[in-house]
């Protein structure tokens, strides 16, 4: 039983991002050696739905699995199924009746105002061109709320300083837009000047952010320059540029920002995904009006 053929559709067609890509080929990987092993089905056609039934009853038995992980799974192979009718190799779909376990939703973790704005004003950067590139950074996520591969993908021909704006290449290949404001300005021309005294031949392919060396930077070098400097003024637990994300989002919606210009600024596909930041605000509200009033 292949599913290579759906996963190129994933890369190629739908272009998804490469994490979700490697994500469905362990999850099928997985799926289909249970069929194989431990059932002994070899034929797409005779997977039954009491068949992957008995394979999400391994899934929830197995502890190291969150409700999450395995809801997942449980979607790629949803997906992988919906495909195959799609392209009328088969004709009854077996996963119909296979429910996903119930997700306990969790509010995004996001960094307090107060904190950034200590982190920014009083926190120090080395006088380097590491240390002012590390800035520029964390800047630019709060700023933007770019997720962390768009970051990483800017070239200098996508900053326009005329109108202050960043172009970004988002999920599937979908460009958008974003303002930033005058202080990101100054520092992103800072940056830039320094970069172009450094690399005077350019850097690979025009990337910002590159390492002393040059090269691109690379996620795992991001994730560790945003955990070293939110380190040192909050204590959530989750410490990430996915997490600044958050934090940009929560604070434009509590000063104010109306939802729909969020979601186009973060690039989501529907109001929904933008929605989870209202209860974010909701509970800022309860707290304040628990502090707050004396009969509360």
């Amino acid at each position: 039983m292949s599913y290579q053929d759906f996963i190129d559709y994933l890369k190629y067609e739908k272009r998804v991002s490469p994490h979700t890509v490697t994500a469905y080929e362990g999850d099928l990987s997985q799926f289909f050696g249970f069929l194989e092993e431990k059932l002994e089905i070899h034929q797409l056609q005779d997977v039954h739905s009491g068949d992957i039934r008995a394979w999400v009853i391994t899934l929830l038995e197995d502890e190291s699995l969150s409700p999450r992980s395995v809801g997942r799974k449980i979607s790629a192979v949803k997906a992988f199924y919906r495909y195959k009718l799609k392209i009328k190799e088969l004709t009854v779909n077996p996963t119909l009746t296979i429910h996903t376990p119930k997700i306990a939703k969790k509010l995004p973790q996001y960094v307090e105002q107060r904190d950034m704005e200590h982190l920014f004003d009083d926190v120090p950067f080395e006088e380097t061109f590491e240390g002012l590139r590390d800035r520029t950074i964390l800047e630019l996520f709060y700023a933007t709320g770019m997720r962390e591969s768009e970051l990483l993908n800017i070239k200098i021909q996508d900053i326009h300083f005329q109108d202050n704006t960043v172009k970004v290449l988002g999920k599937r290949n979908k460009e958008r837009i974003i303002p930033f404001g005058n202080r990101l300005s100054e520092l992103l021309t800072l940056y830039l000047e320094n970069l172009q005294k450094i690399f005077s031949d350019g850097t690979e392919n025009n990337y910002i952010f590159v390492t002393v060396k040059g090269k691109p930077l690379y996620p795992k070098a991001v994730y560790r320059i945003v955990r070293k400097y939110l380190d040192m003024v909050t204590t959530i637990d989750k410490r990430s540029p996915h997490v600044i994300r958050h934090t940009f989002a929560t604070h434009l919606l509590n000063n104010g920002a109306d939802l729909n210009a969020i979601k186009t600024i973060l690039g989501h596909s529907s109001l929904a995904a933008t929605q989870v930041y209202t209860h974010n605000s909701i509970e800022q509200l309860k707290s304040i009006y628990n502090q707050a009033h004396p009969r509360a």
